[in-house]
């Protein structure tokens, strides 16, 4: 390649932008350009950070579905006040994404960024020593307003620091870090769980998520304040000053930043800078805009938070696992970490598909993905809901057994009979069976349910005498 050629000084009216520094490339000796330019500490040391944000969220929402029960048994909670705590967080990212998203504009992307990572470190640390409902619901949405935050500030603070070339790939790079961080939850989850099979297992599954945020939180102080926000801002000084520390690369390139300051803002004329309406978002001419970005992201958290965060709840279901009114601790814990594994497995294929995302964007392109993804999605939820109709199949095939349960509580010696009979008529080749009632129900053996391998009726408190 060629060595590095100061560029012609510009005079106080031409000038580059900021995105001309960002976006240039090297060229080989024949005036070739390099099909990828190199990317400065700076530039990835600022992605790293902002797709932190994205780890937490997803690492936050997918550890309340572990936590969830043990919760519920801590605080005697209800269906309702189950559900109000899973939605808490994703009330919460509503609300910050809604409301402060937009002080990044005003007070600056770096500012915003360390905040809203200082207001999720602080709301951690009340979630794990929150004594009561009230209290983790209110943390839980304290949380979710900080990672809202992040949501717009992140992809601003990356869109504005990453060349135009491959800013797609590496804004969708950061967001995949939610799956990441799904993964990374759900296998602390299942580790404390192992190690500490207690019911305050759940406070130190949200605590272990401060090791990695006080670090984040430190980084944040260090990165660069956004040049191009700067330039909006009129301060074309520091904006320079902010453009040469973002590129710095050994050998020095650029050696000086020259902006061009008919890109900055005009301070006379502030009044027609002022900021567009909600309004305007559904204006004819951005109305299919809005309906491509909302939409689909609409529908994809809908299958991401409405069945990702319960995915623990319903593997526990489907695989039997689930215990409606569990006797003990250790009885609701064997159930959260059996849950547990598979969440993490299923996590590991929201990985996989963010990986392929990535690599195929820019090649396929985005409508093409969005609708594969779609589709995907659409097959996963029929073969979900093909199971749960397989499952109502199973338990009205089961009923009459059940029935037969029922008559072995009113007389334990002809009941147990009954419920044998049935599985023995409908088994055919399969026999059961049928206990003597004149041999009463003292053994182990007597009176057993073959399904469920439960002692039927009163005898299943006999048996458990022996």
């Amino acid at each position: 390649m060629t060595p590095e050629r100061r560029p012609p000084i510009p005079t106080e009216g031409s000038g580059r932008s900021v995105q001309d520094y960002i976006d240039e490339r090297p060229v080989w000796a024949d005036a070739t350009p390099v099909h990828h330019g190199p990317i400065t500490n700076m530039q990835w040391f600022i992605w790293w950070l902002a797709a932190a944000g994205k780890f937490f969220e997803g690492m936050v929402v997918f550890t309340t579905g572990v936590a969830l029960p043990l919760m519920a048994k801590e605080f005697a909670l209800g269906a309702t006040e189950k559900g109000v705590i899973a939605a808490a967080s994703l009330f919460g990212i509503l609300i910050g994404a809604a409301t402060l998203g937009g002080l990044a504009d005003r007070y600056g992307r770096k500012q915003m960024f360390i905040v809203e990572m200082v207001l999720f470190g602080i709301f951690t640390v009340l979630l794990t020593l929150s004594p009561s409902y009230p209290f983790v619901v209110a943390a839980l949405v304290g949380i979710g307003v900080a990672l809202g935050c992040d949501y717009p500030t992140a992809h601003l603070i990356i869109s504005e620091s990453i060349p135009s070339r491959i800013r797609g790939r590496m804004v969708l790079g950061a967001f995949g870090f939610q799956a990441i961080g799904a993964l990374v939850g759900t296998a602390v989850g299942f580790v404390i769980l192992f190690e500490n099979p207690d019911i305050a297992a759940w406070r130190w599954m949200y605590a272990s998520t401060l090791v990695l945020a006080v670090p984040v939180i430190i980084g944040r102080f260090f990165i660069v304040q956004s040049p191009l926000w700067l330039m909006f801002r009129g301060r074309v000084e520091e904006a320079e000053a902010a453009t040469e520390r973002l590129l710095l690369r050994d050998p020095l390139y650029p050696k000086e930043v020259i902006l061009h300051r008919a890109q900055a803002r005009d301070k006379h004329h502030e009044h027609q800078w002022g900021e567009a309406p909600w309004s305007a978002l559904f204006q004819r001419k951005n109305l299919d805009r809005t309906i491509l970005a909302s939409v689909p992201w609409f529908l994809q958290d809908l299958g991401t938070y409405g069945i990702g965060m319960f995915t623990p709840t319903i593997l526990a279901t489907v695989i039997g696992a689930s215990v409606a009114q569990p006797r003990n601790v250790a009885e609701l814990v064997q159930s959260d970490i059996l849950a547990t594994k598979g969440a993490a497995f299923i996590d590991v294929l929201l990985i996989v598909g963010i990986a392929l995302a990535v690599l195929l964007a820019d090649r396929v392109g985005r409508i093409r993905l969005q609708i594969l993804g779609f589709f995907g999605c659409a097959v996963g939820l029929l073969l979900l809901h093909a199971v749960q109709f397989h499952d109502q199949y199973r338990a009205q095939r089961h009923d009459l057994p059940d029935r037969g349960r029922g008559i072995s509580d009113l007389d334990p010696r002809h009941g147990g009979g009954l419920c044998g009979l049935v599985r023995q008529d409908r088994r055919g080749a399969h026999r059961v069976p049928v206990p003597d009632p004149a041999q009463g129900y003292r053994h182990r053996s007597a009176a057993v349910d073959p399904d469920c391998h439960q002692p039927c009726g009163r005898a299943r408190h006999l048996a458990l005498r022996d």
